[in-house]
C-alpha cells in the first residue's frame, strides 16, 4: 500500500531534493504540495515548487500557495543561504503548470476532512504556518493525520539562525507551538541529525554522473547550497536537511531517536523559537515527539541516488 502524504514546503534547494525523492518513490502518494513563505517569499516558493514538479516530469501535481507571513511575527527569509530565487545554482524554465486557485490551508482542511482517520502524513519542510493555521481553523482535522514528520529544531547543535533557534522554527515559533501541542504524533528531523548527513565531493558527483537533467540539477543545487555551510561551519559539505523527512518515510531504519517532550519558546526574544527538547527526560512533561538523533548517512545518500536516478 502507498502512504498518502502532503508536502508543505518553502523551496529551497534541499526542499527541492526532498520533493524529487518523494515523487520518485512509488511507496508514496503525494496528494498535493502546499507552499509557505520561508526560505524566500511565497511567490517564489510556489513558483519553485512548480519548477521542481516539472523537472520531475510531474506537471499533474497540484501545488497550492498558502500563508505569506508568520502568524504573529514579521517574515524572516534566507536568501543568503539559498540565493535570490531560492533555487540558485541552475536556471530552470518557467513552469507551464498553473498554481491552484485554492488556498493551501483550505486544501489541507478539505483533504483531511475527506480522509479516513489517521491516513494522511503531513511533511512540513519549512515554517509550520500553514499546518498551524489549518489546525486552528479546523481542529477536527487533527485526528485525520497519521503523523507529522518535519524538519526543524535542534538540541545539541542548537541554532543555525540565532544562537538558540533553527530557521524553520524561528521563522514562526507561534505556529510551531501550536503544532507541537496538537496531540498529533510528531517525528522531528533536527539539525543534530541533518548535520550528520553532509554532502561530499563524491556524493555530489554521484548525482552529476547520472547524466540526466534531474541529476545535473541536484548536483548544481548542492554545489551552490554547500558553499554557505562550508564557510560557516568549516565542514567538508552541507547538510541536506529536508530530504531526511522523506527518507524517514521510505527507510525509517536509517534513523534512530528518542520519544521525548519538546516545547517551543515563544516568549523570550533571546531564545525565541528554541526547541526545548527534554533529551535526558529530566522533567515530568509527557513525550510529544520522536526526536531523531542519528542517521546512517551512507545509506541515506545511497537511497537518494537510487531514487532520484529514476527520474
Amino acid at each position: 500500500m502507498t502512504r498518502k502524504i502532503i508536502i508543505d514546503t518553502d523551496p529551497g534547494q534541499d526542499d527541492a531534493v526532498a520533493i524529487l525523492l518523494a515523487l520518485a518513490s512509488p511507496e508514496l502518494e503525494v496528494l498535493g504540495i502546499t507552499c509557505v513563505a520561508g526560505n524566500v517569499p511565497l511567490a517564489l516558493t510556489s513558483l519553485n515548487a512548480r519548477k521542481v514538479c516539472e523537472l520531475a516530469g510531474r506537471p499533474d501535481m497540484r501545488v497550492f500557495a498558502g500563508c505569506d507571513r508568520p502568524m504573529a511575527r514579521m517574515l524572516v527569509t534566507a536568501e543568503n543561504v539559498h540565493g535570490k530565487s531560492g533555487l540558485d545554482g541552475i536556471e530552470l524554465p518557467e513552469p507551464a503548470m498553473a498554481l491552484q486557485d485554492q488556498h493551501a490551508v483550505d486544501f489541507l482542511i478539505e483533504t483531511l476532512r475527506e480522509a479516513p482517520a489517521g491516513t494522511v502524513t503531513l511533511c512540513p519542510l519549512g515554517p509550520l504556518t500553514n499546518i498551524a493555521t489549518a489546525f486552528e481553523r479546523a481542529p477536527d482535522i487533527k485526528d485525520r493525520v497519521a503523523e507529522i514528520v518535519l524538519m526543524g529544531g535542534a538540541y545539541f547543535e542548537v541554532g543555525n539562525t540565532t544562537p538558540a533557534a533553527e530557521f524553520n522554527i524561528h521563522v514562526d515559533p507561534q505556529a510551531a507551538d501550536i503544532v507541537f501541542k496538537s496531540g498529533v504524533p510528531i517525528v522531528v528531523m533536527p539539525l543534530d541529525v541533518t548535520h550528520k548527513a553532509l554532502t561530499s565531493r563524491a556524493r555530489v558527483e554521484a548525482f552529476r554522473a547520472m547524466g540526466t537533467q534531474v541529476g545535473h540539477a541536484v548536483a548544481s543545487w548542492t554545489d551552490f547550497f554547500e558553499r554557505f555551510d562550508m564557510a560557516k561551519y568549516g565542514s567538508e559539505g552541507a547538510p541536506l536537511h529536508d530530504p531526511c523527512v522523506i527518507a524517514y518515510l521510505l527507510a525509517p531504519d536509517l534513523f534512530t531517536g528518542r520519544h521525548i517532550n519538546v516545547e517551543i519558546e515563544t516568549q523570550s526574544e533571546l531564545t525565541m523559537g528554541m526547541t526545548v527538547a527534554d533529551w535526558w527526560r529530566v522533567t515530568d512533561r509527557a513525550p510529544n515527539a520522536l526526536f531523531i538523533g542519528d542517521i546512517d548517512a551512507a545509506g541515506f545518500y545511497a537511497l537518494l541516488v537510487e531514487r532520484i536516478g529514476r527520474l
